[in-house]
């Protein structure tokens, strides 16, 4: 870099440092998962979250595409690196500077992509990873704050390690709450490093799993209109599981010596479908109350007038290609459908309004794939096995809008689902005979049959492991993780 480049990146980042320090308040953000058969252009979405006001957006790798779509918005972006590449770079200054010359600088330009945080991992210190990651996260924030010095960004971009709540546990009552006994000396040591570097700890919460899970857990309390069953913890009253799960973190910080430390709120949100308690009216009131609670800078009893210094919901759109071995709902996590399309009434504060939908989304031709009426359809089983196999087809199933709209309506979601899948390729509308296209919508009620979008990119998958869920702060379950690339 020649020493006039250097000169205009550094004018370049002191006024954004500037106009970011001139307003200092909590954010509403999205995280963008690309799991999904079915994606809009990244270009559309960029505009979906400039339309919508949604300032913050978090990532979690750093597809260039992407990054390269999100030049100019002005929208704060959150990178990751996922936990599979923590390896190379904990072991490699010369890795960790190609990660930052590669994925950071390149874009840190005038009129490029505002990147502020880089996630080291995902989840990194869940119990059902046994270590595997713990070892490598320290050295990886070491070589990356080195690289980022190096290139003069690291008063700029700052290391966040995104972490589950099973990080931290407590018998029944916040005030108690503790970072587990095996990660108490690695915990000490991030924090540290996290206050010395102006970084916030950022953690995932999940009222819904709690409630999911465990068939006591009052379901009131998952969310944030108050609660026949309050936990009462000395003078302290919690009302609703975010505040208990929230200040449970606080009193653990607090007993390691950083209780003043900032917490930031990577993932929370509530499902659409695949489950009796996910439909679009609870996860409007949760992701209203949970909107309205944290803009109201109310706090926690633990921290009265102190926000979370951002949010970011989960997620931004659904993912139909993620795995359902934690449950089908995991595919229902959006605020928008794969499209765009705004699934119910939510105001994201600070004068949005209501959400508005994507514009200019290149759909398929308005045709569907439906089961031939003038055929026997008693041999149709296998048919919908092997496209349920690999489209999606959760919202069929118990907890889903499509559960009940009859059996032959049921064979033809799953035929259209495999149709739109293959691109509408007429041979996989075939069905030995079963299926047939139409031009009429199929649709019945709120059930939607989908068309899909033109998508240029392949899907595949890869095991990365096993992954869970914390439940509350002691109920957890374990799945396989499976990562889609692309």
């Amino acid at each position: 870099m020649s020493r006039t480049q250097l000169t205009l990146r550094l004018i370049f980042l002191f006024l954004l440092q500037r106009s970011h320090l001139l307003v200092v308040q909590s954010a509403i953000g999205v995280n963008w998962g690309t799991v999904s058969s079915h994606k809009i252009s990244p270009r559309v979405a960029v505009d979906l979250l400039r339309e919508n006001k949604i300032s913050k957006v978090k990532l979690f790798d750093s597809d260039p595409t992407i990054l390269r779509a999100l030049m100019g918005s002005g929208i704060q972006v959150m990178v990751g690196i996922p936990n599979e590449l923590l390896s190379s770079v904990a072991s490699s200054v010369s890795a960790s500077d190609a990660f930052v010359a590669q994925n950071i600088s390149r874009f840190l330009v005038k009129g490029g992509t505002d990147i502020r945080y880089i996630a080291v991992g995902n989840e990194p210190f869940l119990t059902s990873y046994q270590g595997q990651f713990q070892s490598l996260v320290l050295p990886t924030l070491s070589n990356l704050q080195q690289s980022l010095t190096k290139s003069n960004l690291a008063n700029y971009v700052k290391l966040v390690v995104p972490c589950n709540a099973d990080a931290y546990e407590s018998p029944n009552l916040p005030s108690l709450g503790a970072f587990r006994s095996d990660l108490t000396q690695l915990m000490t040591q991030l924090v540290s490093f996290l206050n010395s570097n102006g970084s916030p700890f950022l953690v995932n919460i999940y009222p819904f799993l709690s409630l999911y899970q465990n068939p006591t857990f009052p379901q009131d309390y998952a969310f944030f209109e108050g609660s026949t069953h309050p936990v009462v913890d000395g003078s302290n009253i919690y009302y609703n599981a975010f505040d208990g799960n929230f200040d449970t973190l606080v009193a653990a910080l607090t007993k390691l010596g950083f209780g003043q430390t900032p917490i930031a709120i990577g993932e929370i949100g509530w499902p659409t479908e695949g489950a009796p308690s996910a439909n679009l009216t609870a996860a409007r009131v949760f992701n209203q109350g949970l909107i309205n609670h944290v803009l109201s800078n109310k706090g926690t009893p633990l921290r009265p007038g102190i926000p979370p210094s951002d949010v970011y919901l989960f997620g931004f759109l659904d993912e139909g290609q993620k795995s359902t071995l934690p449950g089908n709902f995991e595919r229902h996590w959006g605020i928008f459908s794969f499209d765009g399309q705004a699934k119910y009434t939510l105001n994201l504060g600070f004068g949005n309004g209501n959400l508005k939908n994507a514009k200019n989304v290149d759909y398929l031709p308005p045709r569907w794939c439906v089961a031939n009426p003038y055929k026997d359809l008693d041999s149709a089983g296998n048919h919908i096995k092997i496209a349920c196999d690999l489209a999606d087809c959760t919202t069929l199933y118990y907890g889903g809008s499509c559960n009940m709209i009859g059996q032959k309506e049921n064979i033809s979601y799953a035929f259209n689902s495999y149709y739109q899948l293959q691109k509408q390729d007429a041979s996989s509308c075939d069905f030995d005979g079963l299926g047939m296209i139409t031009y009429l919508d199929p649709s019945v009620g709120d059930c939607r049959f989908l068309v899909g979008v033109n998508d240029v990119a392949s899907v595949g998958f890869r095991v990365c492991g096993l992954g869970f869920r914390v439940l509350g702060l002691i109920w957890v379950f374990v799945y396989l993780k499976l990562c889609w690339v692309l």
